[in-house]
This record gives C-alpha cells, sequence and structure tokens, in this order.
C-alpha cells in the first residue's frame, strides 16, 4: 500500500488530523478527585497527540478543529503548535467554550480510576461540513480520523462521513483508529457507526479487544479482517502481543512487539498510529511500518506523560532494521530514546532477555 495522496508542495502538510483536543487537569497528588486539593494543567487529545508526535518526528503535521474563544483554547492552540503542529485550521468558536476534564492520577486501565469530563455543548462538538474548511482537511497526503469525532455529535458524525463517503477526485489516503470509548455512545450504535466509517477508510487502526467490544467480534484478528474486508489496508493490534497489518491482496503480516518496561500506558496508542504513519509516508514496507509502530508507542510506555518524542528516525530505523530473534529479544526502558546513550553497550542491554 502507498499513500495515495497528491505530491503536497512543500509547506503543505503531510498528515491532517482532525479530532477534539481537551485541556487536562491532572491531581498534583494521587486519591480521589474530591479529596485532591491541585491540579496541573495538560492537553489532551487523541488526534491531536498523533500530530504532535508527527511533527517531533519530523513530518508536516496539521491539526484541525474547533476550540472557544477562551483562555483554554488559547492553551491548546499555542501548546500544540509548540509542538511545531501547523494549527491554522483551528477556527475559534465565540459561543461555545472549550473542552476539558479532570482524571485520577493513577493508571487509567483500574477500575480505581475516574476521568471527569465537561465537553457537552463544546466548540468541538459544532464541528461540521458547513463550519469546517473542507479543502483544508483534505490538503495532505493522510487524512487522519478518529471514532471519537464521530461519537461528539451529529454534526460531527457528519462531517465525517462527508469527508470519508463523498466520492470525488483521488484525495489523500484516508486513516481511521475506530477509538471506541464506550462512555461516548448510546449503544449499539457504534457497532453500526463505526463499522460503516470504518468499511469507508483506506487504512484502518482497531484493536482486537476493542473489536470485541464495540462490533461483537470475536475469534480473534482473522474474525475482524473478515469483517472488515474493505480498507486496503487492517492493523489490528493484540496488546503487548505485537500486531498484525492485512493487505487487500491477502497478504498477513504479524509483528510482535518489544517487551517495554512501562512507565504509564497512556498515549500509546496514538503514538502506534504516528509511527505507522509515519513509516508509510516513507514509503517502508509493512513488516516495518509496524516495528515502527512498536517503537513510537514503546517510547510513549516509557515516560509518565501522554506525549512523548519518538526515537530519531536512524535510531529507529537501525532496530526496525533487527534479525527476527534480535527483535524478539528486544527490551526497552525509560531512556531508550536518547540516542547519545544507545552505543554498543546498550544495545546489547536492551537486547537481553
Amino acid at each position: 500500500m502507498t499513500v495515495t495522496g497528491p505530491a503536497a508542495p512543500h509547506s503543505a502538510p503531510d498528515v491532517v488530523a482532525l479530532g477534539e483536543s481537551m485541556v487536562t487537569f491532572v491531581p498534583s497528588v494521587p486519591g480521589r478527585l474530591a479529596d485532591v486539593p491541585s491540579f496541573e494543567r495538560g492537553i489532551g487529545g487523541a488526534e491531536s497527540n498523533l500530530a504532535c508526535v508527527l511533527a517531533a518526528g519530523g513530518h508536516r503535521a496539521r491539526w484541525v478543529s474547533r476550540v472557544g474563544a477562551d483562555g483554554f483554547g488559547d492553551h491548546l492552540v499555542e501548546a500544540i503548535g509548540a509542538y511545531g503542529v501547523d494549527v491554522s485550521g483551528v477556527r475559534r468558536d465565540p459561543t461555545r467554550p472549550t473542552g476539558i476534564y479532570f482524571r485520577t492520577a493513577g493508571d487509567r486501565a483500574t477500575d480505581a480510576h475516574e476521568v471527569a469530563y465537561y465537553r457537552a455543548g463544546s466548540a468541538a462538538s459544532a464541528m461540521s461540513p458547513a463550519t469546517m474548511d473542507l479543502d483544508a482537511l483534505r490538503a495532505g497526503r493522510i487524512l487522519h480520523l478518529s471514532g471519537i469525532t464521530a461519537a461528539l455529535s451529529d454534526d460531527c458524525l457528519g462531517l465525517l462521513r462527508t469527508l470519508m463517503e463523498t466520492p470525488g477526485t483521488p484525495g489523500p489516503l484516508l486513516s481511521f483508529d475506530v477509538n471506541h470509548r464506550p462512555g461516548l455512545w448510546a449503544e449499539p450504535a457504534a457497532a453500526r457507526v463505526l463499522l460503516d466509517l470504518a468499511r469507508h477508510a483506506g487504512l484502518v487502526f482497531v484493536g482486537e479487544d476493542e473489536a470485541e467490544d464495540a462490533f461483537g467480534i470475536t475469534g480473534g484478528p482473522d474474525a475482524v479482517r473478515a469483517a472488515l474486508p474493505e480498507p486496503e489496508l487492517l492493523v489490528v493490534k493484540c496488546g503487548a502481543d505485537g500486531a498484525i497489518a492485512y493487505d487487500r491482496a491477502g497478504g498477513r503480516h504479524f509483528e510482535p512487539a518489544p517487551r517495554v518496561d512501562v512507565v504509564a500506558a497512556v498515549g500509546a496508542g496514538d503514538a502506534f498510529a504516528a509511527g505507522f504513519l509515519s513509516a508509510t509516508l516513507r514509503g517502508l514496507p509493512a513488516a516495518d511500518r509496524l516495528r515502527h509502530g512498536h517503537l513510537w508507542a514503546a517510547a510513549a510506555l516509557t515516560v509518565p506523560g501522554d506525549l512523548a518524542e519518538p526515537p530519531g528516525r536512524a535510531h529507529a530505523d537501525r532496530l526496525a532494521a533487527l534479525d527476527a530473534a534480535s527483535w524478539e529479544t528486544l527490551h526497552l526502558g525509560p531512556g531508550w530514546t536518547v540516542t547519545d546513550a544507545f552505543d554498543d553497550r546498550a544495545a546489547e542491554e536492551v537486547r537481553t532477555p
């Protein structure tokens, strides 16, 4: 699979990512939200995270969204732009606020984790074909979308359908991350809507467990492909085991994930998609795309925040080129992306089982 988007001028983006970003408030100390005395401010949003990581990896990335004409909107535009992301496509809404959310400091995967969203009626929920610049969205080689946007409002779903289902001249490669968030959907609407959108994308990312939860698909990754035969490339993520890429010619490429000393299991899915898209833009084969996805995800897993700078291109290429035996014994911990520290001795250490 190659990127079929136009050969854009140098100033045009490689990837355009559409979606809501919110100001995130993380407790300064562990505990229940009811007991936390103060919070630290950050940014959160699957699509803006992907754009930030791609920009840090040397690609031209544009984030398109709507934010309020308020201080939180100012913060998002400035913070995301500071990563080198093109934020010229972000619209300001004078009547709707920027979305915010609060979360506990612990592991998001545990039952004790709390999240409080304040995004109903947000500026981003008013995204529609009438309020967004469709030409700006289609200006890159890849247009990246996710199921989160589809769940925000009927207008947002209409925008995604316009972008994905409207026939026309050849445009960007449509990349779609299912990103099923049960709390945003009135089930079983998610299964019908997300499956329908995925069938119109050229490249789809979905977790094996996510496919079961959202679509009721059991039987493993091959069953997911059987239910989604339309995308030219389907990537099924199998957690810590690895990921499989299915192509239209019937190819099935599996790459195990390296062992990682996890610091925080946040942002890894967005980083994996960014790494895969980075390798796709470079025209690398499926196995290398999967390995770069794993490496960029490992960068996110070995830092405490949602966003991590990806490994340098030469560093990642060196690891992605390992033979199968060396790749399967690769073991990555905090600091592994710092290439100055990655001498021959460090290389042996990260490969030690």
